[in-house]
């Protein structure tokens, strides 16, 4: 049973299906609020002072105070729906793999982390809604690397590439601004530590793995191909070309080494 078994077993409860629609739905409510009252960022961003003051919902809805769509245009109507669309497609493929308790369990690690992150830091980090998104993407291109998607209905590309391109603007934006760097750690931890680690842990077995298989059929070739084999050792004259080998009284054959014996 693994340690995921046996948390599911006693914290079960906290499994919350489809949570990455139901974010991206919420930043689709955000998104059409803002037609209504376009300073609804200022009620909803992070705020130290006013958090401390009772202020407690902005701790919540700091992750949807930057619309992650961009403001309202035709534009960024198309890019809300493919945005919104892919995210379920993430989502419901991370749990597919995961099962539910384990995505939940992704999720609220890197929401956790980021609202102690807003804490931590000095100034307030427009990052935060993006960071949830970016960190499921990265987990789903590593567990489907291959996956095809229509690019904007359009363009086809693998889900792989989209990742690399993700990770290096990231790299980017932690080289120009180093001071994220621990920001960009907290965000990305539930992705390290739940598919980042364990992708390569089976990369390493499978290298292992084919290290083994080849070296067992290279064994395997040249012992087929030895015509005397050392009962006592196993050696062959095809692994030890100098050596000699003799019939002894039980009728088996050995090596000089091992005919006394």
């Amino acid at each position: 049973m693994t340690i995921f078994d046996r948390l599911e077993r006693r914290f079960g409860w906290i499994s919350f299906p489809g949570f990455l629609r139901y974010y991206a739905l919420f930043h689709v409510l955000v998104f059409v609020i803002r037609f209504i009252r376009p300073d609804i960022s200022e009620v909803f961003e992070f705020d130290r002072a006013k958090i401390f003051s009772g202020e407690i919902w902005r701790v919540a809805t700091l992750f949807f105070a930057t619309s992650q769509f961009g403001p309202p245009t035709l534009a960024s109507v198309i890019f809300l729906i493919f945005g919104v669309n892919f995210a379920f497609m993430i989502g419901d493929g991370l749990e597919g793999a995961w099962g539910t308790f384990k995505s939940s369990l992704f999720y609220y690690i890197g929401i956790f982390l980021t609202i102690v992150a807003n804490f931590v830091y000095p100034f307030n980090i427009p990052l935060s809604g993006f960071m949830l998104y970016a960190s499921a993407f990265l987990a789903f291109a590593t567990l489907f690397p291959k996956t095809e998607i229509l690019l904007f209905f359009v363009l086809p590309v693998q889900i792989r590439f989209l990742g690399i391109l993700q990770g290096v603007v990231v790299l980017l934006m932690v080289l120009t601004a180093p001071i994220l760097i621990p920001y960009v750690i907290m965000g990305f931890a539930n992705y390290i530590w739940l598919a980042a680690i364990p992708a390569l842990r089976g990369t390493a077995r499978v290298i292992d793995s084919t290290k083994r298989r080849k070296r067992f059929n290279t064994d395997k070739g040249m012992k087929g191909f030895a015509f005397h084999t050392c009962a006592g050792c196993d050696r062959t004259d095809a692994t030890h070309p100098g050596l000699e080998f003799r019939v002894g009284s039980d009728g088996s054959e050995y090596c000089v080494d091992h005919l006394r014996e």
